[in-house]
C-alpha cells in the first residue's frame, strides 16, 4: 500500500512544475567541493584520527561524507582550520532526527506518504496555474474534493442498459481567481498544476529533499562553509570509530645467519570515503576514548503554564554559554608498501607471492598469482606463447636463505618510533584503500637473534617446537600472529605478545614429536636449619625441601636444545647450585642439550623457608622437651634454655609463697571482722565481760600474726624482684646463633 501511494504521488508530481529557485538551490549544494582524506592514524582501541585537506577559493563550500556510526565521534572532535586569511562561517549536516520531526519543521503540512489529493490540499491558499486540455485558469487554490456524479456503471454500459443508474467518484480542484470567480476542474492525468509562489516552491523542494534522504540513511554529508578571498588551504580533522588493526608476522629461518622477521598490519577501511594516496600510521596503544550520542536530537516535555489575566511580560536576556572544545592531534604518519615490477602477493616482492602465505615461489622471476608485474609473460605463458610454445621447465625451488635475502632486498617497510607511552609504525610510502576494502601493509623487517629450541611445560600434553627470540631490532613488536618458514616449507604458526627492544620471548609454533619428557617430584619433611637467640627471643628457621626430576629422551637423529619450564611457586626458592637460564613470573626456564638417541635427567632442588619466633621468658620445660624430641635444638641451646627455665622456676616458687601469705592475711582479716561483729552484739548481756576479754585476746593474736605475715611478704617480694632482675639480665645477655 505504501509503495502504491508513493507511485501515485510521483506520478502526480511529474505534472507539477516548480519554480527555478529550488532548482538553483539544489545545484548550489551539488557544486560544493569534496575534501579528500590525506592522513589517517589508526589506534589499537578502535578509533582513528583522520585529516582532510584541500584548497578553497573565495566563499566556497566543501563536503565531507560520513556514515551514521561516525557522526557522534565527528561532532565530538571536529576541528576545521582555514590556513589562509579566510574564516569558517558554518558547518551543517543532514539531521538524524526522525522524519516525522523533520517534516514537522516545514510550513508544508504534508505527511510521509501523502496521496495526490492530500498533497494538493496542503497547498490551499497558494497561487497556482491549472491547465486541463484547452482550459486554463490561475488563482488561489481553494479546495480539493471528491464528489459523486450521476452516471451508468461500467457493467450496465457493457450490457447496453442505458437506464441502470451509476455513481462516478471524481476528484475536483477549486481555485478562486483574482476577480473572485470560483473555477472547478476535474483532476485527471491530463490536468497540470503549477505553483507560482517562490516561497511555496522552496518549501516543496525542502519536502522532497527530506523524502529523498530516507533512501540513503547511512550517509551523513557535512557541508563546511567558508568565507574569504583568493585560494586558501583548508584542514579538517576528527576522530572516528574504526576496526582495530591487526598485526601478523613472518619468520624466515635460513640455513646460516640470523632469522628474518617481517611484520605486516591488516587495515580495514569501513568509513564513508575512499583513502586515496593517504599518509597512514599505525599506533599500538589505547588512548582514552568514549562515545557520546551528540548526533541524536533529544526532546523533553515542558509544562504548559497558563498566563494570568492582564499579565505584562517583560523581555529578558540570559548569559551566553561559553564552551571550549579541545582537539588532540597525535603526530605521526602512516605509509604503505612501494610496489615494484616484481610480483607481489601479500606484499612479498621478487616473485615471492604471499611471502609465507602460500603460492608458487620463484627467485629472479616475476610473481605468479596475484602479484603485480608480468609474471605470466616472463615465464613464456603469454596469450600467444600459450598456444604455440611448450611450457618451460619449472624454476629451481629456493630455500629459506634465498627467500630471506629476496625479502630483505625488495620489501619496503615503515619506521617504528615511540610516541609517549605508545609506539607508532610510520609507513614510508602513501597507501590507497578504497571504501569497504582492506589491505595488508608492511610495518617492519629486520634480522633478529633467535635460537631454535624444544619447550616443555607441565600444562602442555606434548613438547613444543619454539624460537627463543631476542628482539635485537630496536623496534617494538606489536602482539599478533606469526608463522614460520623453515627450509623450503611451512613449519608452523602461533601467537605472540608485544615485545619491547632487548626483550626475550619464547615463540612456540609446532609440536616436537622427537622429544619426550617425564617429571617426578619428591618432598622432604621440614627440618630446622638455623637458630638465632637475641634480645630475649629465639628464632627458628625451618626449610621445607622438594626435588623435581625431569627425564628427557631425544628420539631424533640430531641434538636438541630443550627448555624445561619449572613452575615458580610463591615462597619457594631454588638452591644455590640451581641456576636457570631465565625466570618469568610463573616459570624458571632451564636449558639442557640432549644428544641424539640419548636420555638426560635434570634435577631441580627447591626449598621454602619457614620462620618461627619464641619469647625466651615464655619457654617452659615441656617446650624444651618438645624441641628435643623434634630435634629442633642442639645441646648448647638446650643448656641455655634450661638455665633460663630454672631461674623462671625459682621465681615461680617465690610467687607461690607470696600468694600463700597474702591468702592468710585475707583470711585473718575476715575472721577479725567476724569477731568485731560479735562484740557489738554482746552489749548489755551478762556474758559481755567474759566474752569481750576472750575476743580481745584473739584479736591481739591475729594482729601479731598479720604483722608477721606482712613482713614475710615484703621479704619475699624483695627476693622475687632480685630473681626477676637476674632473669632479665640472663635473657638479655644470651646471644647465640647455631646452624644445625
Amino acid at each position: 500500500m505504501r509503495s502504491l501511494k508513493i507511485a501515485v504521488l510521483c506520478f502526480a508530481l511529474t505534472s507539477i512544475s516548480f519554480g527555478q529557485a529550488s532548482i538553483a538551490a539544489a545545484g548550489t549544494a551539488d557544486s560544493a567541493a569534496r575534501l579528500p582524506v590525506t592522513r589517517v592514524i589508526l589506534y589499537k582501541n578502535g578509533v582513528g584520527y583522520f585529516e582532510h585537506s584541500g584548497h578553497v577559493r573565495g566563499s566556497q563550500d566543501v563536503n565531507v561524507d560520513f556514515t551514521t556510526a561516525q557522526l557522534n565521534d565527528v561532532l565530538k572532535s571536529l576541528t576545521v582550520l582555514d590556513l589562509g586569511k579566510g574564516r569558517i562561517t558554518g558547518v551543517s549536516y543532514n539531521s538524524t532526527a526522525p522524519l516525522e520531526h523533520r517534516l514537522g519543521s516545514l510550513r508544508l503540512p504534508v505527511g510521509e506518504n501523502p496521496t495526490t489529493a492530500q498533497f494538493l490540499d496542503a497547498l490551499r491558499g497558494a497561487r497556482v496555474e491549472i491547465r486541463s486540455g484547452s482550459l486554463a485558469a490561475s488563482g488561489r487554490l481553494l479546495s480539493i474534493e471528491e464528489r459523486e456524479l450521476p452516471g451508468k456503471s461500467d457493467a450496465a454500459a457493457a450490457d447496453g442498459d442505458e437506464k441502470s443508474p451509476r455513481k462516478v467518484i471524481r476528484t475536483q480542484i477549486s481555485i478562486v481567481s483574482d476577480s473572485g470567480e470560483v473555477r472547478v476542474f476535474d483532476l485527471t492525468p491530463s490536468t497540470s498544476v503549477r505553483v507560482t509562489e517562490k516561497d511555496v516552491n522552496e518549501e516543496i523542494g525542502k519536502y522532497l529533499g527530506l523524502i529523498a534522504s530516507t533512501r540513503d540513511q547511512d550517509v551523513r554529508r557535512m557541508t563546511i562553509s567558508t568565507a574569504g578571498d583568493g585560494e586558501r588551504n583548508l584542514l579538517v580533522s576528527y576522530i572516528s570509530e574504526v576496526p582495530v588493526w591487526k598485526s601478523t608476522y613472518r619468520i624466515v629461518i635460513p640455513n646460516e645467519g640470523k632469522p628474518l622477521l617481517q611484520g605486516w598490519a591488516i587495515v580495514d577501511n569501513t568509513v564513508g570515503e575512499d583513502w586515496k594516496n593517504v599518509e597512514l600510521s599505525l599506533v599500538a596503544g589505547a588512548p582514552q576514548s568514549f562515545v557520546q550520542e551528540l548526533s541524536q536530537p533529544y526532546y523533553t516535555r515542558r509544562p504548559v503554564v497558563p498566563l494570568p489575566e492582564n499579565a505584562m511580560l517583560t523581555p529578558q536576556t540570559h548569559e551566553a554559554t561559553m564552551e571550549e572544545q579541545e582537539s588532540g592531534v597525535v603526530n605521526g604518519k602512516l605509509v604503505a608498501p612501494r610496489m615494484t615490477s616484481g610480483g607481489v602477493v601479500g606484499g612479498v616482492p621478487g616473485g615471492v607471492p604471499g611471502g609465507v602465505m602460500g603460492g608458487v615461489i620463484s627467485v629472479g622471476a616475476s610473481g605468479i598469482g596475484s602479484g603485480r608485474g608480468g609474471g605470466m609473460e616472463k615465464l613464456g605463458l603469454g596469450p600467444r606463447a600459450a598456444s604455440f610454445a611448450a611450457p618451460p621447465p619449472s624454476p629451481p625451488r629456493p630455500d629459506a636463505t634465498a627467500i630471506a635475502e629476496s625479502l630483505e632486498e625488495g620489501t619496503t617497510v615503515g619506521q617504528s618510533q615511540e610516541v609517549g607511552d605508545l609506539f607508532e609504525y610510520k609507513l614510508k610510502d602513501r597507501v590507497t584503500i578504497h571504501k569497504n576494502q582492506s589491505a595488508l601493509v608492511p610495518i617492519l623487517q629486520s634480522r633478529i637473534d633467535a635460537e631454535k629450541v624444544s619447550v616443555w611445560n607441565p600444562s602442555e600434553s606434548s613438547v613444543l617446537r619454539a624460537l627463543w627470540v631476542n628482539n635485537t631490532s630496536n623496534l617494538t613488536l606489536d602482539g599478533g600472529s606469526f608463522n614460520v618458514l623453515e627450509g623450503d616449507a611451512f613449519a608452523g604458526e602461533g601467537l605472540m605478545d608485544a615485545l619491547k627492544p632487548g626483550e626475550k620471548r619464547l615463540l612456540s609454533y609446532a609440536a616436537d614429536l622427537g622429544v619426550l619428557v617425564d617429571s617426578k617430584e619428591k618432598a622432604d619433611n621440614q627440618r630446622v636449619t638455623k637458630i638465632v637467640i637475641a634480645h630475649g627471643a629465639m628464632t627458628q628457621t625451618t626449610q621445607e625441601r622438594q626435588e623435581s626430576t625431569y627425564t628427557i629422551r631425544n628420539r631424533d637423529t640430531v641434538s636438541r636444545t630443550v627448555v624445561i619450564e619449572h613452575p615458580a611457586r610463591a615462597g619457594w626458592k631454588l638452591t644455590d647450585d640451581e641456576t636457570p637460564a631465565e625466570s618469568s613470573a610463573s616459570f624458571h626456564r632451564f636449558r639442557i642439550v640432549v644428544e641424539p638417541k640419548k636420555t638426560t635427567t635434570l634435577l631441580v632442588k627447591e626449598y621454602r623457608p619457614i620462620v618461627n619466633r619464641y619469647q625466651l621468658t615464655n619457654v617452659t620445660d615441656s617446650d624444651i622437651k618438645y624441641f628435643l624430641d623434634q630435634r629442633m635444638i642442639n645441646p648448647e641451646v638446650e643448656k641455655a634454655l634450661r638455665s633460663i627455665a630454672a631461674k623462671k622456676n625459682d621465681i615461680a616458687v617465690i610467687d607461690a609463697v607470696i600468694t600463700g601469705r597474702r591468702a592468710q592475711v585475707a583470711s585473718i582479716s575476715e575472721d577479725q571482722q567476724r569477731v568485731r561483729e560479735n562484740m557489738k552484739a554482746l552489749k548489755g548481756s551478762a556474758e559481755e565481760k567474759a566474752l569481750v576479754e576472750r575476743y580481745v585476746r584473739e584479736l591481739n593474736e591475729q594482729e601479731d600474726r598479720m604483722q608477721s605475715l606482712r613482713h614475710e611478704i615484703t621479704e619475699m617480694q624483695q627476693k622475687r624482684d632480685a630473681a626477676q632482675s637476674t632473669l632479665n639480665e640472663m635473657v638479655e645477655a644470651l646471644q647465640m646463633e647455631v646452624t644445625l
